[in-house]
């Protein structure tokens, strides 16, 4: 079948990207699922920063590539041995697919899946297959998902079925947005009751790790950004405290306010400045936590004695260390309940051929979430 889709032909184009257009347009071929595969009619996929480091050159990927990972969908058919879908079953999709059998998918940590990690790395679909092309062109899958397309082929493991009442721009964002900074503070930081946090960079992740920060009932939740509006929301999503990360003062400021740092501090921005911040007003005994991605050749230092001297600790989480099967559905009810309120986190909705300018957008830092609505 045919299938409109934005296809990355080459990485590291310049900004600004409505001019560069990375992101191609274009009809590709999409063969029909194979045994364990899915075709899913993609109905909003959000734009991430994970996306954007592809597109700029931070998180190399094979091209050309069609790009978008934070999906939901509808699914349209499915393929041989899949006996738990159906046509017409609404799915969000999970950008980390999980054989099930190496020995992070059997310690009950399916975002480390070692096959998973091989085929996003590669570009291909759990099987190592292929199913997009442009004439005989192979045109390489993202993250398993290439949501930003009106069809898609993908693995049932990267499929989460979801009620059918909820809109598809809304539960879109609990599969990269919402699992990893919620996910953040309930898995791997395992954020206690009464505890002090602070979250460096307020995007969709970061904003996600406050919302979780308060389901997790931290008395005090201090958020920092580069952007006003961005504070702002934070504070309208239950900060307690407010700080311009731009202040050179911004460190000194918040260990005061704090009584000498907050017990958990947690990075999304994926940039050492703000990873230092984070680090920095992390008290005495507490724990820092990075969920951003920067350019790998980027480099976080810190003096080592400071672990053992201050017993600090600094863990990283990919996917919000989340079993996507699992905590999807638990973030949706409650949602749901009103306890998680990521429906605030929506920006805009755009149009495909608009996501070159949606992209300008949210590497200037305007939005927490920008949709591409099919």
């Amino acid at each position: 079948m045919k299938t409109k889709a934005a296809v990355l032909y080459e990485l590291g184009l310049p900004s600004p990207y409505a001019k560069s257009e990375p992101l191609k347009i274009e009809t590709l071929d999409l063969d029909p699922p194979g045994p364990g595969e899915v075709l899913v009619r993609i109905r909003a996929t959000g734009l991430c920063h994970s996306d954007l480091s592809v597109i700029n050159g931070s998180r190399p990927r094979p091209t050309p590539m069609a790009l978008g990972h934070e999906a939901a969908g509808e699914v349209v058919e499915v393929g041989p041995g899949v006996q738990d879908l159906q046509p017409g079953d609404h799915v969000v999709c999970a950008f980390v697919p999980s054989c099930g059998q190496c020995p992070p998918c059997k310690e009950g940590r399916p975002a480390l899946c070692e096959p998973g990690a091989a085929a996003n790395t590669a570009g291909t679909l759990l099987s190592g297959a292929h199913r997009l092309r442009k004439n005989e062109l192979i045109i390489h899958h993202h993250l398993g998902v290439s949501g930003f397309s009106e069809y898609a082929v993908i693995d049932r493991n990267s499929l989460v079925k979801v009620d059918p009442d909820l809109p598809f721009e809304k539960v879109a964002v609990f599969g990269c947005a919402v699992i990893t900074g919620v996910g953040a503070v309930v898995n791997t930081a395992c954020v206690p009751v009464g505890a002090s946090v602070a979250i460096v960079g307020l995007g969709g992740v970061g904003l996600s790790a406050l919302l979780g920060a308060r389901v997790a009932g931290a008395r005090r939740i201090v958020a920092i950004d580069i952007n006003s509006d961005k504070l702002s929301l934070a504070e309208k999503l239950g900060a307690t405290d407010t700080f311009d990360a731009r202040d050179p003062d911004v460190v000194r400021r918040i260990r005061e306010a704090t009584g000498g740092g907050v017990e958990y501090a947690f990075e999304t921005a994926g940039a050492v400045p703000a990873m230092n911040t984070a680090f920095a007003v992390t008290r005495r005994g507490g724990t820092t936590v990075t969920t951003g991605l920067p350019h790998p050749d980027h480099q976080f230092s810190f003096p080592q004695v400071v672990l053992t001297a201050e017993e600090r600790t600094l863990k990283g989480s990919y996917v919000g260390s989340c079993i996507p099967s699992r905590d999807i559905p638990r973030y949706i009810e409650l949602y749901k309940q009103g306890r998680l309120p990521v429906d605030q986190l929506l920006t805009d909705c755009l149009f495909l051929e608009d996501i070159n300018d949606g992209f300008d957008r949210l590497d200037r830092g305007e939005a927490s979430r920008l949709i591409v609505c099919m």
